[in-house]
């Protein structure tokens, strides 16, 4: 025997067998705790000279997971030597200790990925290309092949034995398993396509997404709204369904504004000598005026147009919507780089749009907002001076003022 205790109790076989089991414990167990400050204390010098901080927690874990590899390295190696225990109980005990030990090298593997990725989160680049769902998926991947394996060493079986069983049970896997492929599949494409980056802000209505992604996983994205909630979007669906993505914004550095102005069409009408003098107090479009007044006296007498119904006239629309444009050219927060304009839509029952079309030369949402509505105050404003008026519905006022009028 190896721990020699037939020459002590040879008349007591069980007290040999309590006796050796006993030391084996002990032994595994000063195996472990030696191993565990050999290994911390040797972890925390090496992180002494390195830049890791918040990761210093996984790698602990790492170290101490790894640490219990040695008792039960030491408890399959030594179960042998225990006298007067049957074959069966020392394979038992040797599969226990190394399906234990497989275990124990899967989850400091998994927690090996996770410190990865953590590290790769301190990358510049990491929010456009994430790996958590490859991380993910490596850990499935280990975990899968930890199972494979333990229930091999418990079986006492090789695993190949093992998995050639499991071709039977492919299809049953492969229903068990189609989310995480399909969100595997999508999780590529998102990453190779670059559509989706952790802090985008995406709209997304089918999913009552609309806000900022905050984390990429293998199955799940999740998304803060503006009212502060968090949506979770399966990754699938953001390959089968589309949605909006506001990056491509941020980057121009430039945020549209498209609003339209309902003018009362029964009060578009001519210029007439005294209102275009008084337009050209304004310094927008008096050098706009001028010209156009010279042009069209211009064409009027080479047309010999000295009937007002056929001759070339000013517009209080036209030299409104001139206006406009001028203003938003010549607004320090309108971006000069990119379009304005300002156009008629199509007439309708409640007015005809006159739209603003240009982009301020921030993306921050309060100074969009405010820009915004500095500008459509100013244009309501303005709009009476041009002889114009906004389509309203009526209101209780509107009846009582015509109300009022009668009487």
């Amino acid at each position: 025997m190896i721990f020699g205790f037939d020459f002590a109790f040879a008349d007591q076989p069980w007290l040999q067998t309590l006796t050796a089991l006993a030391i084996l414990a002990t032994v595994a167990a000063a195996a472990n705790w030696l191993s565990k400050v050999i290994a911390l204390k040797g972890l925390s010098r090496a992180l002494a000279l390195t830049s890791f901080g918040e990761e210093k927690r996984t790698l602990s874990r790492m170290a101490w997971r790894l640490s219990y590899l040695v008792p039960a390295i030491i408890v399959q190696m030594g179960i042998a030597g225990v006298p007067h225990l049957s074959d069966t109980a020392i394979t038992l005990v040797r599969n226990v200790a190394a399906a234990f030990s497989i275990v124990t090298v899967a989850m400091a593997i998994s927690s090996g990925l996770s410190l990865l990725n953590d590290v790769y989160q301190r990358r510049e680049d990491a929010a456009q290309h994430p790996i958590k769902g490859y991380v993910q998926v490596g850990k499935i991947v280990v975990y899968c092949a930890a199972a494979v394996l333990v229930i091999s060493a418990l079986m006492d079986r090789s695993p190949i034995i093992l998995l050639s069983g499991l071709g039977a049970l492919a299809a049953v896997l492969m229903l068990v398993f189609q989310d995480t492929i399909l969100s595997l599949v999508a999780s590529i494409q998102i990453t190779s396509n670059d559509m989706l980056r952790v802090g985008d802000w995406i709209e997304m209505p089918g999913q009552n997404a609309d806000g900022d992604v905050i984390d990429i996983a293998l199955h799940t994205v999740k998304v803060r709204n503006w009212d502060k909630t968090i949506t979770t979007i399966p990754t699938s669906k953001l390959i089968k369904e589309s949605f909006k993505n506001w990056r491509g914004m941020f980057e121009t550095g430039a945020r549209r504004i498209k609003r339209a102005l309902l003018i009362d069409q029964t009060s578009v009408g001519f210029l007439d000598a005294e209102q275009t003098a008084r337009l050209k107090r304004f310094a927008l479009i008096a050098p706009y005026l001028a010209d156009k007044q010279a042009e069209i006296e211009s064409w009027n007498r080479e047309q010999g147009a000295s009937e007002a119904v056929n001759a070339r006239r000013l517009t209080n629309l036209g030299t409104f919507r001139h206006y406009v444009d001028a203003y938003l050219r010549a607004h320090p927060r309108i971006a000069d780089t990119q379009t304005t304009m300002v156009r008629q839509l199509a007439p309708t029952p409640t007015g005809l749009p006159l739209e603003v079309y240009c982009f301020t030369n921030t993306t921050a949402w309060t100074e969009y907002e405010s820009i915004q509505a500095d500008v459509f105050d100013h244009l309501l404003a303005i709009l009476p001076e041009f002889g114009l008026r906004l389509f309203q519905e009526p209101a209780g006022h509107d009846f009582a003022r015509a109300l009022a009028r009668e009487t």
